[in-house]
């Protein structure tokens, strides 16, 4: 699947964060959280009976929200000036149940800690190895109570063949930015690449991520130890279907 250095290089992540995390994306923030807690079926149980881990938490857009609704949440993530942001955000605001953590999300396990884990906006399939895979979703199962949720959101195979694009180019913020996306063998993953001119200044970054089906994700959860995994078009509960806007898996320890 190529190299997957790039998703531990700072520079690369500080260079797209104005894109990846932009006041739109930050706007969807408690829209999101209302559709986690809907399907995880918590969203009528008291807040602080509800631990939350947010795995590959990015600068805190779901963990800062679930905090400012009194949920205790600990943000993991790789990429430190995020989770410098993240930490410097719940500072700004008082929010001392934001626990912000730097680790990789393949080793950090708090057996039983939580009652709801997340994974979102496509923050799985970045490995080379699968197995890789295998143990991240396996540590999010170990760090879950018995009955625990995990709620992960992302670009489905199906999604991604139904949309699918060579590139295209567009301005934003006085910036222009170029994409380029190619299949990687029978559809086993998408490589993407991005490049942002700024004034003089280039960033050059190409990546792969491989693209899980929803039967595929689900057995993987289940290969983890979660009881069942079901699969969702959407945070509000659509079907994973023709007209699915993502793809969310809701599974159950």
């Amino acid at each position: 699947m190529g190299d997957a250095s790039w998703f531990k290089d700072d520079d690369f992540w500080t260079a797209y964060a104005p894109l990846l995390f932009d006041e739109r994306r930050w706007a969807e923030a408690p829209a999101v959280a209302d559709g986690v807690l809907a399907l995880a079926g918590l969203a009528d149980e008291a807040p602080t009976a509800v631990p939350v881990l947010d795995l590959c938490c990015g600068p805190g857009r779901h963990a800062l929200e679930l905090a400012r609704r009194g949920y205790p949440v600990c943000g993991v993530d790789v990429t430190e000036p995020f989770l410098v942001a993240a930490r410097e955000s719940a500072a700004a605001e008082n929010l001392s149940n934001a626990e912000f953590v730097h680790a990789d999300a393949r080793e950090f396990c708090r057996p039983g800690a939580f009652r709801l884990a997340l994974n979102l906006y496509t923050s799985f399939g970045y490995f080379n190895d699968p197995a890789d895979e295998l143990l991240m979703l396996s540590r999010a199962r170990a760090s879950l109570a018995l009955g625990g949720v995990l709620v992960m959101e992302l670009i489905g195979k199906e999604t991604a063949a139904r949309d699918f694009i060579e590139g295209e180019w567009f301005e934003r913020d006085g910036k222009l930015i170029m994409t380029e996306f190619a299949v990687v063998g029978a559809w086993e993953g998408l490589r993407n690449r991005w490049i942002i001119q700024d004034g003089a200044r280039r960033v050059d970054r190409a990546w792969t991520q491989r693209l899980y089906a929803a039967t595929e994700l689900r057995a993987l959860c289940l290969a983890a130890g979660f009881s069942e995994a079901k699969a969702y078009g959407s945070f509000e509960g659509a079907p994973y279907d023709q007209a699915a806007r993502s793809l969310v898996i809701v599974a159950r320890a």
